[in-house]
């Protein structure tokens, strides 16, 4: 099998404190304040100017070197902020590495996120066009496989209509049938599963297979390890901007999972926690399903470390959820559900709190936790401290849900009778 990528110490940083507000009349206001030594006069009052860094570098890539062969198809993993978006940005030549160097042999389409590649203006029409001929393709090449990539994209009655009027899952669509169908030797693809509904899902799987066995390579980035599983053979993992292990997917996902299960980030509760001083809040750990995400209509658990001056021997505790925008969702205690707590015993111990199946729709949440004594004292009290994200799910069919959603999940169905 003939190399096709060759990646060999790849590194990449990026310079904090840099001046970046979006326009350029802005950029000079704030140029002007450091210039003579001023704060930057665009904050709010009570803000602090986080960009005021500079000589601060950013690695989000440090060292990495693996090959890809010919018709391989490579998963990359791994959390947040891992560096993974950045390797393929890298690979498909959108940005420059600091060091390092990268061999690629054969043409590469890439779908880095929604809409890469397409002018917002043009129709999907011109937009195919426009990306077979970036790809080096002639009109009549382009014009032969033009049918079959609407149809797999499903956008035949909006071909004509230009792309920034496509909702989010006919764009990437779209985008997906064009970067598989025109027949790059090399397919780039960056979550695009976490966008479209499942039937759609189930085609970019079976087209990825299709790309490989006609000798192609993919590169596939996604936080849905069962897909790793099944279209990936080999995996490389990646944590903090570097490479922490290669091998057979199988292998890779279930060290990644027992990992990322092992090591749930700790939140730290501030000192905004009120009540009488009884007991301290410390941090909370919120797990969910078998792929560490909270996902709709999925597991929920929540660890809450404290600390206790004395033993209080009936404590009661509530939990309560709001949108983002400061609705009140939901909102439980004990005293209202007729249960008794276990004693809380003097020094430090946990609450564990825990939810079958979670309503709530795609999306990021708020939430309030309190402990207090059955005639409602309270003893702590982190109103609003609780950060709950909710991932993509499709409880709906369809894998991407916005706030048009609404955000609670109503198990619903709808019939026709007679009358």
């Amino acid at each position: 099998m003939s190399t096709v990528i060759a990646v060999e110490n790849l590194s990449k940083a990026y310079h904090l404190g840099q001046i970046g507000t979006g326009t350029f009349a802005n950029d000079l206001k704030v140029w002007y304040a450091r210039l003579r030594g001023r704060p930057n006069p665009l904050l709010k009052i009570g803000e602090k100017d986080h960009g005021n860094r500079d000589g601060e570098e950013l690695w989000a890539l440090r060292d990495v070197s693996f090959n890809v062969g010919q018709g391989e198809v490579l998963g990359i993993i791994g959390r947040n902020g891992a560096g993974k978006s950045t390797l393929l940005k890298i690979l498909s030549r959108v940005t420059a590495p600091t060091s390092g160097r990268v061999k690629v042999k054969g043409r590469i389409a890439s779908l880095l996120e929604v809409g890469t590649g397409f002018h917002p203006e043009l129709t999907g029409r011109e937009n195919i066009y426009l990306n077979g001929a970036i790809l080096g393709m002639s009109k009549a090449d382009i014009a032969r496989r033009f049918n079959e990539i609407i149809g797999f994209a499903g956008v035949e009655k909006f071909i004509d209509t230009p792309v920034k009027r496509y909702s989010s899952g006919m764009y990437v669509r779209l985008a997906f049938a064009v970067a598989a169908h025109l027949e790059p030797e090399i397919l780039v693809v960056d979550e695009v599963l976490a966008v479209g509904d499942a039937e759609f899902q189930r085609k970019c799987l079976g087209k990825m297979n299709d790309v490989a066995e006609q000798g192609r390579t993919v590169l596939l980035v996604s936080h849905n390890m069962l897909s790793i599983k099944a279209l990936c053979k080999d995996s490389i993992w990646m944590d903090k901007g570097q490479i922490v292990k290669i091998g057979r997917s199988d292998q890779i996902v279930d060290e990644y999972l027992t990992q990322d299960s092992e090591n749930i980030v700790q939140n730290l509760f501030d000192d905004s926690v009120t009540g009488d001083g009884t007991v301290r809040l410390l941090s909370y750990e919120i797990s969910g399903d078998e792929d560490g995400a909270v996902h709709t209509n999925g597991k929920l658990k929540i660890s809450i470390s404290i600390e206790s001056d004395n033993l209080i021997q009936y404590p009661a505790c509530g939990i309560g959820f709001y949108s983002e925008k400061g609705a009140l969702l939901s909102s439980i205690n004990t005293v209202e559900l007729g249960k008794s707590m276990p004693p809380i015993p003097s020094g430090r111990s946990k609450i564990l709190i825990s939810m079958d199946s979670v309503p709530y729709l795609p999306g990021r949440y708020v939430g309030s936790f309190w402990i207090m004594n059955p005639q409602r004292h309270i003893y702590a009290n982190a109103d609003r401290k609780l950060i709950l994200t909710i991932d993509q799910s499709t409880v709906y069919g369809t894998s991407h849900i916005d706030d048009r959603w609404g955000s609670v999940y109503i198990p619903v169905s709808f019939s026709v009778g007679a009358i």
